[in-house]
């Protein structure tokens, strides 16, 4: 393993007080330093996420499909699992805790008989302002330090990002492998 002291890497002993800012990357990830950075911030992004939302009742996640009901309303699940890129078990799962939360209630689909819709509740309006708050204190702790340029910069290179990995997986779904 090498430890990472470069700046460009997130290796500045000043970047993050009270945090060990050398980050351990094994040999084996050297030639794809930026994924590892990828899944070294999302993990401590999903990880502060957790802890903000622990405080209003809510795991990682569950916030994402509340948003999504109260921008959109009522939807089916099978159309929460595409929005938010899920799978059907997790949304299943996710749906199941918010409603035992009272966050959400799930009804029978007028028009499709196996389908569900769910639906935010009261409860989960009050819930709202306090969610767009914790994402906005998650927002300011994720670029502290960073100037407005730099966020747009950061922005844009995340999109970028978002759009090469969108595609990759795109081309991927109809890639039918090696043959065998």
């Amino acid at each position: 393993m090498v430890k990472n002291t470069d700046p460009v890497r997130g290796g500045d002993p000043d970047a993050a007080a009270g945090a060990d800012p050398t980050v351990a990357v094994p040999a084996s990830a050297e030639r794809g330093p930026i994924s590892h950075a990828i899944f070294r911030v999302a993990r401590l992004h999903r990880m502060l996420a957790g802890q903000l939302l622990r405080r209003v009742g809510l795991h990682p996640g569950q916030e994402l499909v509340m948003m999504q009901l109260w921008e959109l309303g009522p939807q089916r699940q099978a159309d929460l699992v595409r929005l938010l890129d899920s799978d059907a078990a997790t949304m299943t799962r996710t749906v199941r805790r918010l409603e035992a939360a009272g966050f959400v209630r799930r009804r029978p689909s007028p028009t499709d008989k196996r389908a569900s819709i769910i639906e935010p509740t009261p409860a989960s309006h009050a819930l709202r302002r306090e969610v767009e708050e914790l994402w906005g204190r998650l927002e300011s702790l994720a670029t502290t330090g960073l100037t407005p340029d730099e966020r747009g910069e950061a922005l844009r290179a995340l999109e970028g990002i978002e759009a090469a990995l969108s595609a990759a997986v795109a081309s991927h779904d109809h890639d039918p492998g090696p043959a065998r």
